[in-house]
């Protein structure tokens, strides 16, 4: 597959993106999408955050207390931007409907590149197992991009109402927004509610399981979904023990690097470093101790990453 590919973002730029897994996470005992009133707002959300902190929609879940949503970025920091813009976003719907204030200040939200093929497929097929594991027929759950994936001509037409030709009333009212929108595809549905494929990059992920469906099929039954949800939700938010930190390091070394964390180069540990500290919850000695640094070094790279 080509994970790192050249798009035009919604700033009109043409660039070079790559594939994060934007998580929103630890709320277990809120409900965040209480009828369908919320889980519409939420996808509308992800949708005009997008536009705003200037990445691409390729693929969402949401459920009743988080989302999933993996983006096409330019950075690491465009992503994060990404994630917390719709986190503050949903809390102001949130606050005004239920006059719940500070509900979603506990909301975690991490943004994680990923860095190979493997990765990347997998955590794509992750985001919308999520209906499946919420006890859903992932062709029917209407939160999830699932329906604009391996649709012939999914891309060419509006089947509904055009966003683009929408009153500032309108936009308020149905996308819950004062953005100007003039210039975007998205279409909404006979009910208002926006159509994945008019938004979402799906194009990127039926190229990433080379455009055939049973094999996309075959990695979403076959996924060990424990593994995914370590790797993608719990490691970064959950410190490690040394040895399960170290074997992460070093997965992830091997992915870069086809080496074992020991044998690099201050070249590369220098570039990996930062990366683990984006991507983990660690420390600096904690750092210090895997990758064979003195902490004073770890703390410099840090501070110029």
């Amino acid at each position: 597959m080509k994970r790192i590919v050249l798009r035009k973002l919604p700033d009109g730029s043409i660039r070079y993106v790559q594939p994060f897994h934007v998580s929103m996470e630890r709320l277990e005992k809120v409900i965040l999408c209480r009828d369908d009133n919320d889980y519409d707002a939420m996808v509308k959300t992800i949708c005009v955050c997008a536009r705003r902190k200037n990445v691409i929609v390729i693929v969402y879940a949401v459920v009743s207390n988080h989302s999933h949503v993996a983006v096409l970025a330019a950075s690491q920091t465009d992503a994060e931007a990404f994630g917390q813009e719709v986190k503050r976003t949903y809390a102001m719907w949130f606050s005004r409907r239920y006059a719940e204030r500070r509900t979603l200040h506990r909301m975690d939200v991490k943004a994680i590149c990923l860095d190979s093929d493997w990765y990347a497929r997998n955590a794509l097929a992750y985001i919308l197992r999520n209906a499946l594991d919420n006890g859903c027929n992932i062709n029917e759950y209407r939160w999830c991009a699932y329906r604009a994936l391996f649709v012939p001509n999914a891309a060419t037409g509006c089947p509904g109402l055009r966003v683009a030709s929408l009153t500032k009333r309108q936009r308020r009212s149905l996308l819950h927004t004062g953005d100007s929108l003039q210039d975007v595809t998205w279409c909404l549905d006979t009910e208002n509610r926006l159509i994945p494929s008019s938004f979402c990059d799906h194009g990127y992920l039926e190229q990433a399981f080379e455009n055939d469906q049973a094999f996309f099929m075959k990695t979403l039954g076959g996924q060990n979904p424990a593994e995914m949800h370590l790797k993608l939700i719990e490691s970064p938010r959950t410190m490690l023990v040394d040895s399960e930190f170290y074997k992460a390091v070093n997965e992830i070394s091997l992915r870069w690097y086809q080496t074992d964390i020991s044998l690099l180069s201050m070249e590369k540990k220098t570039r990996l470093i930062p990366y683990l500290k984006r991507t983990m919850k660690t420390s600096i000695p904690q750092l210090a101790r895997t990758v064979g640094l003195g902490r004073d070094r770890i703390a410099e790279i840090l501070s110029h990453k």
